[in-house]
């Protein structure tokens, strides 16, 4: 297997994770993700997670929010430098955010690092989603709205 094969199956790992945490369920992105406090996230909802912990939880917290979901990565592009790679891609696909069907279209740049012989997620970057957003607001507003 190629070293550009090797990084596309742990692409194909990482969605396969992504869209059970469309799902509800965010425990497999364990196996996917380098644990180190220097891994990092900048979600379609937004914010800039930075650590294995802060990414693990903001993907959980998506996941409580999500059901009826898929995500693909269309358009690949990956380039591999020794023991780094970055893909380039859209993800296509939709989610259940508390129950509104959104559409996910965004543009999205993953590096992997290889360690110990295995290529592992070390950072995942997308545009943000404006559909997400309005969601997420609604809900906050929601949220606020009973509070008082």
């Amino acid at each position: 297997m190629s070293t550009a094969d090797e990084v596309r199956k742990a692409s194909k790992e990482f969605y396969a994770a992504l869209s059970r945490m469309c799902n509800g369920d965010a425990r497999s992105l364990s196996d996917v993700w380098s644990h180190g406090t220097a891994v990092t996230a900048m979600h379609p909802i937004g914010g800039r997670e930075v650590g294995w912990e802060a990414v693990k939880q903001s993907f959980g917290k998506v996941a409580e929010l999500s059901s009826g979901g898929k995500v693909e990565l269309k358009d690949q592009l990956i380039h591999v430098v020794g023991d780094l790679a970055y893909e380039v891609g859209v993800e296509h696909g939709q989610i259940k955010l508390v129950g509104r069907q959104v559409d996910i279209n965004v543009r999205v740049t993953n590096v992997y690092q290889r360690r110990n012989g295995a290529w592992k997620m070390v950072h995942h970057h997308t545009d943000t989603s404006a559909a997400m957003l309005d969601v997420l607001h609604s809900l906050q507003a929601a949220s606020g709205q009973a509070k008082k």
